[in-house]
């Protein structure tokens, strides 16, 4: 069995979930996927699939909060979905600042020359490779500051 060092970066949303994952040194992140929520059954079958595929040894899910750092409703539902997720993974999860992501990935996608249709499809995956690798370059600790 391969040992699970990877980490998962998860930019949660309501319909559509941004993912990325390290390479084992949790050197880089990488932009993986864009998963188009399914319903929970479904949706955990996908992610228990993923990170043994994918040998993660822990989640990161990205904490939407507002800009004075107080935590809304959007992210009350990250919380929730990051429980769900440990649950059904069986791996421990972390949450980590994603404030400005999305932002910043579609500025990146804009300067790269995309269409609006292929910015779209990949602003999720890229917003969870971005707020990953800044968990990354913080040490990758286990709480959020």
């Amino acid at each position: 069995m391969t040992e699970r060092t990877r980490l998962l970066g998860v930019d949660f949303g309501t319909v559509r979930i941004g993912l990325a994952v390290s390479d084992p040194d949790r050197i880089l992140a990488s932009p993986l996927a864009t998963y188009e929520r399914r319903g929970r059954d479904q949706d955990a079958a996908y992610f228990r699939r993923l990170v043994e595929d994918e040998a993660v040894g822990r989640v990161v899910v990205g904490l939407p909060v507002h800009t004075s750092g107080r935590e809304g409703q959007k992210a009350a539902e990250a919380r929730e979905f990051g429980r769900w997720l440990a649950d059904v993974t069986g791996l421990p999860v972390v949450f980590w600042d994603e404030r400005f992501t999305t932002v910043e990935a579609e500025s990146a996608l804009w300067d790269a020359g995309l269409t609006h249709k292929r910015r779209r499809q990949r602003r999720d995956r890229v917003a969870a490779q971005i707020m990953l690798q800044a968990y990354i370059e913080a040490g990758c600790p286990d709480e959020e500051d």
